[in-house]
């Protein structure tokens, strides 16, 4: 008798290499990650490849700029909301604190452009994903025109947004 799904026998010859690398029940997960490295080891198999390996492409790039963008303005707004909440005063007193410490428009417009920058890219970068949704623009010189395209496109947004404030 076996306590296996309906239709799959582990004594069966042709499963046999599925039985023989089971895990014996009852072992501690610290007691099967030494027995796969000691296995790993004594085989002589090389480890997982790491990022350090990869070639960086422009599409894994703003990959992890779409998602640090995402992860960095969810952040911030709910930063924001949070110390509106907490924080004493007003808004109006708030911008006069800031108008208050005389930064330079350079440094003013950094500011802006920092804020804007994120908020465009990401938007743009995520009409580009919704494209993806609808199965357009898979093949990779579609993929890196479309990134350009983004990439242009944000930084003109943002000089806009900054121009116009």
């Amino acid at each position: 008798m076996t306590f296996t799904r309906k239709g799959t026998c582990l004594f069966r010859p042709q499963f046999g290499s599925l039985y023989r690398h089971a895990v014996p029940m009852g072992t501690t997960a610290n007691e099967e990650m030494n027995t796969y490295w000691a296995k790993n080891n004594k085989l002589n198999r090389p480890m997982s490849p790491h990022l350090t390996i990869y070639k960086w492409s422009l599409p894994m790039m703003m990959s992890i700029t779409h998602r640090g963008t995402g992860v960095g303005l969810s952040g911030g707004i709910s930063a924001f909301a949070l110390l509106a909440l907490v924080l004493p005063g007003n808004y109006p007193y708030y911008l006069d604190l800031i108008h208050s410490l005389s930064v330079g428009p350079a440094l003013l417009s950094l500011a802006k452009f920092g804020i804007a920058f994120p908020v465009s890219y990401h938007t743009l970068n995520g009409i580009r994903h919704l494209f993806w949704d609808s199965g357009k623009g898979f093949k990779i010189p579609e993929v890196y025109r479309s990134g350009y395209v983004v990439i242009v496109l944000s930084i003109l947004t943002s000089i806009a947004a900054i121009a116009y404030m």
